[in-house]
């Protein structure tokens, strides 16, 4: 779902760990950012920490994020955490509600666990992107970008980058997202079904070792066997550690040489980073480094 050139209602949400009192000046400049956009935030009541890291309990959480799929005045709800609670919040979701709606859920990290539960529920796609990038250091071009998809109905914000370091291409359901958060899924109702999608994986935290061990559990899962591709984002701390290249070995090592993998520094934790739509089928092809298709 669009918005138009009208104003429109957002809902914000924290379904992960709560924003700390101290970030309650930026909120306000993400709430004018949006604003100059045509896009009216409406804040949840569960922004903010209250008891140690948590804005609310998973119900209240899982709740206000209810109420905005319920409110017909609302368009697109976006959450802006992170962390680690997020997946609390799944078993109290009304996803027949959510399949009923048209509306997107917006975030990215721990909010990989809300995202795929939603498709592997419903069927409805989510966004894998974190809105507080339009108040960073590289708000300008993501200000351009998130304006022209989300309000002019264009398609920058998804446009990106990529390279194939085994085999030349692949098409299927994108699902994934941070590899961390997508592995709680795992053995759980909200676990998508793997066979013939593209799997996207990206990480902030993680050495060598535990990426690996990962992958290992992918592996184990049969992930790799079922999968049509790999799609790698960046992972943070093992680029820093050891550079942009190990992620994309550490996969062909543990996947086995038959699998399509393509690389993008596009998505990922950096403020640069762009979105992908979680549960859209996508065409990635060797002559299409610029962009990808969307089916």
């Amino acid at each position: 779902m669009q918005m138009n050139n009208r104003t429109q209602k957002a809902g914000i949400v924290c379904c992960s760990d709560g924003q700390k009192k101290e970030w309650a000046g930026k909120l306000r400049i993400l709430e004018t950012a949006l604003s100059d956009m045509g896009i009216q935030p409406v804040c949840s009541d569960f922004i903010f920490e209250r008891e140690n890291v948590f804005s609310g309990t998973a119900k209240e959480r899982a709740d206000a994020l209810m109420g905005f799929y319920r409110d017909s005045e609302i368009a697109e709800i976006f959450d802006i955490s992170g962390g680690d609670a997020a997946n609390g919040i799944l078993p109290y979701l009304d996803y027949e509600c959510i399949k009923n709606s048209g509306k997107r859920f917006w975030g990215y990290s721990d909010l990989t666990t809300v995202i795929n539960a939603i498709y592997a529920k419903t069927g409805r796609s989510g966004v894998l992107y974190q809105i507080r990038n339009l108040i960073y250091d590289n708000k300008e071009q993501q200000i351009h970008d998130f304006k022209n998809t989300v309000v002019e109905q264009g398609r920058d914000l998804f446009l990106l980058n990529y390279r194939f370091i085994q085999q030349e291409q692949m098409q299927g359901i994108v699902v994934g997202g941070n590899i961390r958060c997508f592995l709680k899924l795992a053995g759980t109702e909200y676990m998508p079904d793997l066979e013939g999608k593209i799997l996207l994986l990206e990480s902030q935290s993680g050495s060598v070792s535990r990426i690996e061990s990962f992958l290992c559990q992918l592996q184990q899962m049969g992930a790799f066997e079922k999968v049509a591709g790999v799609l790698l984002g960046t992972f943070t701390q093992l680029e820093q550690e050891t550079g942009a290249q190990t992620a994309g070995r550490l996969v062909k090592k543990i996947a086995g040489k038959s699998l399509p993998v393509a690389v993008t520094a596009d998505i990922g934790h950096g403020t640069d980073a762009k979105a992908v739509v979680i549960g859209e089928e996508m065409r990635f092809g060797s002559g299409q480094g610029a962009g990808c298709s969307v089916m």
